[in-house]
């Protein structure tokens, strides 16, 4: 495994982290156990969660994944950097979702509580909340850092101008600064890097990529005219309809097919290709990998190692090129 700093930051992270979303429905806990236990191994030390996780579940499951990791953690807390994020709906009441300082502060003593931990190192806002003002959820999350429950914070799932609003605002009323941002990217999702990506290099974030593998598109098991397949993010739960709408087109499987040909011509598997273009990126910290299995992992975790030929790393960002611009399949 390789290391860096996440942005501008002392902190040390793994080049790969370990996203946990499948854990509590997809997967059960004895196999989520088994997935941790497998990255860890490989040197994978950053893990990343949030308080509405499982994907695919409702009020009713959220947190159930903290509590997974949670339980694994017990022991070995300190080996790890832990991320987690809030924002997302985890209860019946109006209140109990956004970004206003009472639910960001409810919302991180239950998570502190469900990891068994009373520090997280990476609290992030997993969306922009609109109808919050941004300075009341700046604030919240600098009394997070100050409580000392969260040692950095981020966002996720942000437009570039109100990211750049909230680095704005932070610096010039002296709070917590975003140290990173968690944005979706992957060889069939290429628009951050017209202003997002740039930004994020301008002011020295850590970038926590997630659907590097475009929802398991990357992996080059599906094909054209075939259906979602039972059992994965396709058509599980309340996740299944926007995963298909999101990259269930025909282009994006025309395009997954061009890409395995070239990628099988140099020898690599379509997985560990997809996450190493993404790791190419300079301005990228660590991709988030995940799994419904163990044995998933290996073609993820080799990623880290693979440094893609030139001509096969321009031939893949040509293929692609569109998706810089939009969704090319709508």
């Amino acid at each position: 495994m390789q290391y860096t700093r996440l942005g501008a930051t002392g902190l040390s992270v793994s080049r790969l982290c370990l996203g946990t979303m499948t854990f509590g429905l997809q997967t059960d806990e004895e196999n989520s156990h088994a997935i941790l236990d497998r990255a860890a191994e490989a040197g994978v030390n950053f893990i990343d969660t949030a308080d509405v996780y499982p994907l695919g579940g409702d009020i009713t499951t959220a947190g159930r994944t903290e509590e997974i990791v949670g339980r694994w953690l017990a022991g070995k807390r300190r080996d790890f950097i832990i991320a987690t994020k809030c924002v997302g709906k985890v209860g019946p009441k109006d209140w109990d979702r956004g970004g206003s300082r009472k639910h960001v502060l409810d919302a991180i003593d239950a998570s502190l509580r469900r990891l068994g931990t009373d520090y997280v190192d990476l609290y992030q806002l997993h969306s922009d909340d609109p109808e919050t003002p941004l300075d009341e959820t700046i604030d919240a999350l600098d009394t997070v850092v100050k409580s000392g429950k969260a040692r950095y914070v981020g966002v996720s799932n942000f437009l570039a101008y109100r990211l750049a609003r909230a680095l704005g605002r932070a610096d010039v009323r002296g709070r917590a600064r975003v140290v990173s941002v968690q944005p979706r990217y992957s060889l069939l999702f290429r628009q951050i890097e017209r202003e997002l990506l740039p930004l994020s290099a301008e002011e020295g974030l850590g970038v926590i990529p997630y659907n590097p593998l475009a929802g398991g598109m990357l992996t080059g098991k599906y094909a054209q005219g075939s259906k979602p397949v039972e059992g994965t993010r396709f058509t599980l739960g309340n996740a299944g309809k926007f995963y298909q709408e999101r990259y269930w087109h025909d282009a994006q499987l025309a395009k997954v097919e061009e890409l395995r040909r070239v990628v099988a011509e140099s020898g690599y598997s379509l997985t560990s290709a997809a996450v190493a273009w993404v790791l190419a990126n300079p301005v990228v910290t660590a991709p988030i990998i995940g799994a419904s299995r163990a044995e998933q992992l290996t073609d993820t975790l080799a990623a880290v190692d693979l440094k893609l030929d030139d001509a096969v790393k321009t031939k893949l960002d040509e293929l692609t090129a569109e998706f810089r611009l939009g969704d090319a399949a709508r």
